[in-house]
Formats: structure tokens, sequence, C-alpha cells
């Protein structure tokens, strides 16, 4: 496998970087991510004239790249600035109506990419501890209609987004793989109520309630109960835009403890000369080397045709990088002593993200034992 970048992605990523560092410092991100919105519309829509969300797609519906190496490289670029934006909800939204999506709904991945519209992915619900097919919330056919009923959990950006791709139950029990159907629906549905919040490592978050909610029939993406097999295809995309993210920070946080280590001094010598603390600081470097791994080797299955070898790969990344992530803002936030803790500190806001980004699709508990089950049906 040659792991050199082509001479297009790493031109991606040095203007990337470059826009990330530039707009991105640490008190403006501060000041976006727990502010009221969440994310700087302005500065989203500089970075879809960059062509970054382009980059997540391919030629074939208007983008530029869209190869599990293009997307991983985009989100590593943003996860050294630990971007609050909403890129995941137009990656997973978009590759949903490439996968499934009508000739009509497929003209709405213009907007996603030029980012003048913002997606979400409406799928968790409370209970659901990540199973993919705990889907409670029903959708009932009313004439020409579709009348969604239910509650979805965690959905980021869910109270801005324009178009929500909402999981339903057409058929079957709630736990049931059958059954599940995907509809299209506008954020400005009538009956979709909101409780909305500021998440705990930045940007916003909402629960949705949708009470009789009317959507016409050509709402519905795919196949009528056919709902499962894109939404796994989708939570890949995921999982690998989150681990490539987490790299991103990871490397941030690795870099700042070192540059405390070379300079904060005790006992008249920097603290890196110590030896108990230059065993603990080796093992975080070869833990991110790990990770590098582990998102290489799910950005090379991410476009494979072969389910089972692509669905372990991914859920090995997303295990490693729960597990590697923990260590990691544990270990940072340890070496720097107490000042690891500050709010004022770029480091404990990576840290914050790194711990959460292991509970977003799954955590590494449930990759582990995804894992087992995959290896066992091969």
């Amino acid at each position: 496998m040659n792991f050199e970048h082509t001479e297009d992605r790493r031109m991606l990523m040095d203007s990337l970087n470059r826009f990330v560092s530039e707009k991105y410092g640490a008190d403006v991100r501060t000041q976006i991510a727990y502010g009221a919105e969440g994310h700087s519309p302005k500065l989203y829509a500089q970075l879809a004239e960059l062509g970054t969300i382009g980059a997540l797609f391919p030629e074939e519906v208007g983008g530029f790249a869209g190869a599990g190496f293009d997307i991983s490289v985009v989100f590593e670029c943003l996860g050294r600035g630990i971007v609050p934006e909403p890129l995941l909800g137009a990656l997973l939204v978009g590759r949903a109506l490439m996968l499934a999506g009508s000739d009509a709904q497929k003209e709405q991945l213009q907007s996603l990419m030029d980012g003048t519209a913002i997606a979400a992915l409406a799928h968790d619900e409370p209970g659901a501890h990540h199973e993919l097919n705990h889907v409670a919330t029903t959708a009932k056919r009313e004439g020409t209609h579709w009348v969604l009923n239910g509650v979805k959990g965690l959905v980021s950006f869910g109270e801005k987004a324009d178009c929500l791709l909402v999981s339903a139950r057409t058929s079957g029990e709630t736990g049931s793989e059958a059954g599940i159907s995907l509809f299209l629906v506008s954020g400005q549905t009538a009956g979709i109520s909101r409780r909305s919040f500021n998440r705990i490592d930045g940007g916003r978050a909402s629960e949705l309630v949708f009470d009789h909610v009317q959507v016409p029939a050509d709402a519905l993406v795919g196949s009528e109960g056919a709902g499962y097999a894109v939404l796994e295809r989708v939570r890949g995309y995921a999982l690998l835009a989150l681990c490539a993210e987490a790299l991103g920070a990871m490397d941030v946080a690795k870099d700042q403890t070192l540059e405390y280590l070379r300079t904060r001094k005790q006992f008249g010598a920097p603290i890196g000369s110590f030896q108990a603390l230059q065993h603990r600081m080796v093992d975080v470097l070869l833990e991110v080397e790990q990770a590098r791994s582990a998102v290489i080797n799910a950005a090379a299955a991410i476009d494979e045709d072969g389910r089972v070898m692509r669905e372990k790969a991914l859920s090995a990344a997303k295990y490693s990088i729960g597990r590697i992530g923990t260590l990691v803002a544990e270990e940072s936030i340890q070496l720097h002593g107490g000042i690891g803790m500050t709010w004022e500190l770029p480091l404990s806001h990576y840290a914050k993200r790194l711990v959460m980004i292991d509970h977003e699709f799954g955590d590494e508990d449930h990759h582990l034992a995804r894992f087992i089950a995959l290896s066992q049906t091969h």
C-alpha cells in the first residue's frame, strides 16, 4: 500500500491547515464553539469556498474527490483546530442521498457542498445504546403523505438544519434491522419541536420530537423498509471522519505536551529530562502512531465492497481511537499538572473533544464487541 498522499491531497491539506490555524485560534474557537450558535456561519461559508465540503464527495455528484483518504485528510485538518462546524452532517446526509436518493433529492447535494444548507442526521434515540437497528420512531402512510412520530436524541446542529435525514420504522419491532426507512425532511416542517443545548466539547445539539409530522410521499429515501443498509454505510463514513478528527487533535495535544516538558523547569531542569516522564511520553507517541495506522486502514477500507472486512476495519479503528484518545487526553493533562485542567489552556478543550469522540456512533466497548461479532461471521 502506498502511504504517500497525492499532490492534490497535499495541497488540500496545506491550504486547510493554514486556514484552520489562521481562523480558528484558541480564543476564537472557544468563543465560537461555546457561543449561542455553536459554529460560525461566516467561516463555514469560507470553508465551503475553499472546497473543503466538495472534497468529501466524488466528481459524479459535483464534488472533486470523495475517496476515503480525502475524507480523512479533511477531518484530520479540522481536528487540529477542533473546528466546530457542521461538516459531519453534510457528509452523512450527502452520502445517504448518493447511495439511495432520487434524482430530485440528489439535487440538494449542491447546496450542501457550497455551504448554503446545513444537514443533520436524526437517527440516535434515547435508550439505543449505539445500536443502529434501535428505531422506535414510526412512519405511517396516510393518503399521499407519511406521518412521523417519535423522539431523536443527540442531533448535532438539529436546531439549524435545513434538511434532516430521519430514520423511522415502517414495519417490524423496535430492534429489527428490517422495516427501517429513511426520510428527507425539511427542518422547518410543522410538528417538529426542539430542545437545544451546547455540547460539553463545543457546538450545538438538539433533542427533536416528531409529533404527527406530515411529509410528502417523495420524502422517502430509497426503498421502504431498506434503510438499515444505508445507515450502516453512512455510519462507516462517520466512523472514518471521527477517527481522523481525533488523530488531528491527538497530534496537537502531543505537540503541546512535548513543548511543555521542554520548557517547564523543576529543580533547575526541564521536567522532560526526568526519566519517568520520558517513559510516559514515549508511550503516548507510540500510541498516536498506532492510531494513525488505524485511520489509514479505515480510509483504505471505506470504499471496499466487501461488507465484513470493511466494517471490521472501521470498528477496529473506532475502538483504537476511543482507547488511545482517552489515553492521550489523560496523559497530556497529567503531564501538564494542574494547569492542564484550566479553561484558558487550549489543551483542556482538545482533551474534552477526544473523550467525547469516543461516545459518538459507538464507544470502544461497543465497537470491540462488534468487531468480535463480525469476526465470527466471516
